[in-house]
């Protein structure tokens, strides 16, 4: 099992560089092609739809070829589109190549959060914000390899080491044997399909169906607003500060590094605290911080907040995926699959709406936007915690 975790952290590592490597570049690259920030948000959108694709299309096909095959179609799919990123084609053929790239962390996210909630009896907590550690690391290091890139005037390798990277990992999926875990990553894995076994017409019960709205549309801000912020970050701090590109770009190492702190230590906390205590403090500092964020213009200031940005969101997508599924036991699959799925619509949506934001008014209106995000966030975070007060629903009964 040991070995399963940490494979499923090397593959966070690769989907969390893949998620952040177009905003890490995303200057040099539209000043290649002659573009504006629209067109940046197009392609940012591009690859969240393909994303959105991976996620829905996961139950299904893990359930006909099993986990580690559909592992393997996804990471061999992103390599293979970091790859063509690599060639730098005409544009329309960027955005064209863009959803195979999200379809395959879509996937890839999508199934291992799964196995993950599944599969772990104890601490599910702490063993996913373990693993979604890696996906900070990832995306703290892609932003610090492209920032030497730019400085060195070489960034167009930024691509090929994504495609390198993820072309390993899939390697070692393919000939690494985890021993009684791999009754797990078999052909139709039970512990992914127990609504396989429940009758066709089983729906979840009335009484949950507000705690899995909710839940949706908070997923669906979060993710929305983490990937417009780390995205576009680069170029909201050009705008705003000043920066030369290649610091600019530094700024997302700044808010991924805390965020890996943070996520050392989330699991622990959620755990002695309570999930959903956890989610409403979070939620609410992150709040605070990113209004703060909108209020000041001196350098210091901001790097701080940044920071702090990454700090207080660091465990919110893995605690929340457990929580939810502690509201609503006995769907785990279908939960965790809907909730990265509609996070992977935020993703799609949310930065596109923030170019055009980028590209219509400036960097302040920008970051308005994304506090007004977190204020809506937290009031469906009262909402859940008003809600989770009730008695819980029986997943029997529809």
């Amino acid at each position: 099992m040991k070995k399963l975790i940490w494979m499923s952290c090397l593959s966070y590592l690769v989907i969390g560089m893949a998620h952040v490597v177009a905003g890490a570049i995303l200057e040099p690259l539209l000043s290649k092609y002659g573009l504006d920030y629209q067109s940046g948000g197009q392609f940012i959108m591009n690859q969240f739809l393909g994303f959105l694709g991976g996620v829905l299309i996961t139950p299904w096909l893990s359930g006909r070829i099993g986990a580690r095959n559909t592992l393997l179609v996804a990471l061999g799919t992103l390599t293979a589109a970091e790859a063509l990123y690599s060639l730098f084609l005409p544009w329309g053929w960027m955005l064209a190549i863009a959803p195979f790239a999200g379809f395959g962390f879509g996937m890839t996210e999508a199934i291992i959060g799964a196995v993950i909630i599944e599969y772990v009896e104890e601490k599910k907590a702490s063993a996913m914000t373990f693993i979604e550690t890696f996906f900070g690391v990832g995306a703290l290091a892609m932003p610090i390899f492209a920032a030497l890139l730019i400085k060195n005037g070489i960034w167009e390798l930024s691509f090929p080491i994504v495609a390198i990277v993820s072309a390993v990992t899939m390697v070692l999926w393919l000939t690494t044997s985890f021993g009684r875990a791999d009754a797990l990553m078999a052909r139709k894995p039970q512990h992914l399909h127990k609504d396989a076994d429940r009758p066709a017409k089983l729906r979840y019960p009335a009484a949950g169906r507000p705690i899995l709205l909710l839940s949706l549309l908070f997923f669906m801000l979060y993710v929305g607003m983490e990937m417009s912020f780390s995205n576009y970050l680069p170029s909201i701090m050009i705008e705003r500060l000043g920066l030369p590109e290649a610091g600019a770009a530094s700024t997302i190492s700044m808010f991924w590094g805390l965020m890996v702190a943070g996520r050392l230590i989330a699991g622990r906390m959620a755990e002695r605290s309570g999930y959903g205590r956890f989610l409403l403090f979070s939620t609410g500092a992150g709040m605070l911080s990113m209004i703060a964020l909108c209020l000041t213009g001196q350098a210091g200031w901001s790097l701080f907040l940044i920071g702090l940005s990454g700090l207080v969101w660091a465990g919110v997508f893995a605690v929340g995926l457990v929580y939810v599924n502690q509201l609503l036991p006995g769907f785990t699959g279908r939960t965790t699959s809907l909730l990265v799925a509609f996070g992977g619509l935020g993703g799609a949506l949310f930065p596109k709406l923030t170019g055009w934001i980028m590209d219509k008014y400036d960097a302040a209106s920008t970051l308005t936007m994304l506090a007004g995000m977190t204020v809506v966030m937290l009031a469906l975070m009262i909402a859940l915690a008003l809600l989770e007060r009730r008695p819980q629903p029986d997943p029997l009964r529809s």
